[in-house]
């Protein structure tokens, strides 16, 4: 007895994926950005290309002091961008 598995749809080619995958990754950051589940400035700052989150956002007065759903203003750096 054979099994044959006949699939609908072509998977995309390794060069196309991976390239769909960076530009997924180096997404910048939106200007108005909500802290999410286990965030922390410093992923943040890794993330979104600003290391000056706290400088920007005076409302921040503790930089441990970060939950789910606070809002910031994302400023990115030039040379991050990409």
């Amino acid at each position: 007895m054979a099994v044959m598995f006949m699939t609908c749809c072509e998977e995309p080619s390794e060069p196309e994926y991976i390239d769909e995958v960076v530009r997924h990754w180096n997404k910048p950051c939106d200007e108005i950005y909500m802290v999410g589940e286990g965030e922390t400035l410093q992923t943040i700052g890794e993330k979104c290309g600003d290391p000056f989150i706290v400088e920007h956002n005076p409302h921040i007065h503790d930089p441990g002091d970060v939950f789910p759903g606070l809002v910031i203003k994302i400023t990115p750096f030039p040379y991050n961008n990409k």
